[in-house]
């Protein structure tokens, strides 16, 4: 699988294929636009500065996944929106070779879109992993996004608010995302999970 690491204020390889860079930048512009937001104002609403939007908007830099689901619920549109590329219709093969994964910026934590990224979903698949002792925290989601996880290979504690669950494998949890919530790696070895994110519908 290729592997996309995004620390912060960096640039990623432009190798074909691999690049999220443009992507990104191109839908932040377009979605901003199209809500008539000035950086100004989506910094203020995501708690990202203006300063690196504008570095995210130019090509110059790819934010983090926290960041990325920052300014996705300040634009009120899913994750993969902001990395979507326009595919062929039909059927669509994504083979784990070829697949492009995402990582935290201690490498401890990745997710790998299960779905092609051609246009913003309801529903997304992921494959996620936790290196040992590894936690991922993540800020609440837009209201009405659940998520449902199951954990493949490991154990995984999750905490939801002030809840907390420990699950091993084949054990599943369905939770409500709108609150911050994290996963930790409780077990001695790599921990893999698939997870389902469901947004709430739009609002007509």
């Amino acid at each position: 699988m290729e592997e996309v690491s995004l620390p912060p204020e960096a640039a990623l390889p432009s190798e074909p294929g691999l690049d999220l860079t443009p992507t990104v930048a191109t839908n932040l512009r377009r979605f901003r636009q199209e809500r008539g937001l000035s950086l100004e104002r989506l910094s203020r609403a995501s708690g990202v500065s203006r300063a690196m939007l504008g570095q995210i908007e130019l090509g110059q830099s790819t934010p983090t996944i926290n960041v990325l689901w920052k300014i996705s619920l300040a634009l009120g549109v899913p994750f993969s929106g902001l990395i979507s590329e326009a595919v062929a219709p039909g059927t669509l093969v994504l083979p784990a070779s070829r697949g492009r994964v995402l990582r935290s910026h201690d490498g401890g934590f990745s997710s790998r879109a299960l779905f092609p990224r051609d246009r913003p979903r309801n529903v997304e698949f992921y494959e996620l992993r936790l290196a040992p002792e590894a936690i991922e925290r993540a800020d609440a989601h837009a209201p009405g996004t659940t998520e449902n996880l199951v954990v493949h290979e490991g154990s995984v504690e999750i905490s939801v608010g002030s809840e907390r669950q420990r699950l091993d494998p084949g054990d599943a949890i369905l939770f409500e995302a709108d609150v911050p919530h994290s996963y930790r790696n409780a077990g001695a070895g790599e921990a893999v999970m698939y997870l389902v994110m469901t947004y709430a519908p739009p609002r007509s």
